[in-house]
């Protein structure tokens, strides 16, 4: 019997591979192809969750499926936005929520929710608010022909070296985002790029300033690459999650264990403190696996929970990758002890078989085959 592990391992060596292995699915292709077509035409909440099809793929994409039939749910979820902490999936515990409500944000971007891009039009409007608020007006042919020459050119950008070369499109970007003083500083500025901003202690998140966070989340080349000046969440960004969803759902089809250990990779550099886990009840199952934490204790006081792990987890080994890797290797064997079905086999068979770089010492393998017996 291959071992949770060993399934996790295959999957990942070569992600891309797998990804491209499910995109090619009929299903897949054709779900997704309906999708592009017509997510550009959607205009409002009303549309968007009245096409069916469509709100299902967005759902899925989010990993929301389940929630899909409880259309007032979302249309509540939806219409309030996240701009205010206080709003209604800001308040909800599964995160899950607020992250499909920011993605599909009509509450704040109305009917160009699915078009929108913020290194496109939310640069143009921040760079025509600078304008305006220096006396100048939004009507100015000057300022118009700019704006024009910025939005033909900057759909066309695809590197950080193309950006920062174009004097035009950078500074107008720069100026936009309240950076001006900072334009000849290009060393420094490709710093905040590079880094980009997933990882809270990246370059641009450690400046006190955060306008260098929001410059670089609008150009946000470290997660989307060449894809960076025309990204939209609606659009590329929810098939990407849509095909990693179902990659996911068809290894946990067989073997759950293998789905849990390759959404928590997905989400594990996103995790900074309890809170992330406990709010989360996928992740919560995998941290209470790995360190053998009772189910049950899901019931205590949500702040004695936080409490533990924080005693028990170093945060900052889920941004390791050997680090990590050891991790799910360690949560993968828990699993298969917990849940049986050859589990014995499948742990001699990774301490024997599998090489050393996998990333669990034979150490810790015997001693978590002494615990299952």
């Amino acid at each position: 019997m291959v071992s949770t592990y060993t399934n996790y391992q295959l999957i990942t060596r070569d992600i891309e591979r797998s990804l491209t292995r499910v995109q090619k699915q009929p299903l897949v292709e054709r779900e997704t192809k309906y999708y592009l077509e017509n997510i550009t035409k959607v205009k409002s909440i009303e549309e968007f969750v009245g096409d069916t099809r469509l709100f299902n793929y967005a759902m899925k994409a989010h990993g929301l499926s389940d929630m899909a039939y409880a259309k007032a749910f979302m249309i509540k979820a939806l219409k309030e936005g996240v701009s205010d902490p206080a709003s209604f999936a800001n308040k909800l515990t599964d995160k899950r929520y607020a992250e499909f409500v920011k993605a599909y944000d009509f509450a704040s971007l109305g009917e160009e929710t699915t078009t929108y891009s913020l290194a496109q039009q939310g640069t143009a409007d921040r760079y025509q608010l600078e304008a305006t608020m220096a006396g100048v007006s939004p009507l100015d042919p000057v300022l118009l022909q700019q704006t024009e020459s910025y939005l033909q050119g900057i759909k066309e950008v695809t590197s950080i070296d193309e950006f920062l070369a174009d004097e035009e499109l950078y500074s107008y970007a720069m100026k936009a985002w309240g950076l001006i003083d900072k334009m000849g500083d290009q060393a420094f500025i490709r710093k905040v790029l590079e880094g980009g901003v997933a990882d809270p202690n990246s370059f641009a998140n450690k400046q006190s300033d955060k306008k260098y966070a929001a410059f670089a989340a609008a150009f946000d080349f470290a997660a989307h690459g060449a894809a960076a000046t025309t990204y939209n969440p609606t659009q590329q960004g929810a098939v990407d999650k849509y095909i990693r969803q179902t990659l996911e759902e068809e290894a946990g089809a067989q073997d759950e264990g293998v789905r849990l250990a390759l959404y928590f990779e997905r989400k594990a550099s996103t995790i900074t403190n309890a809170y992330h886990i406990l709010g989360d009840v996928a992740l919560a199952k995998v941290v209470r696996t790995a360190l053998g934490i009772p189910e049950a204790s899901a019931q205590a006081d949500v702040d004695i929970q936080a409490r533990m792990l924080t005693e028990r987890v170093d945060f900052a080994d889920f941004k390791d990758p050997e680090a990590l890797s050891r991790f799910l290797a360690r949560f993968s064997a828990m699993w298969e002890m917990n849940n049986g079905g050859g589990a014995a086999s499948s742990l001699t068979s990774i301490l024997f078989s599998r090489p050393v770089e996998f990333g669990i010492s034979t150490d810790t393998l015997l001693t978590l085959q002494q615990l299952r017996k």
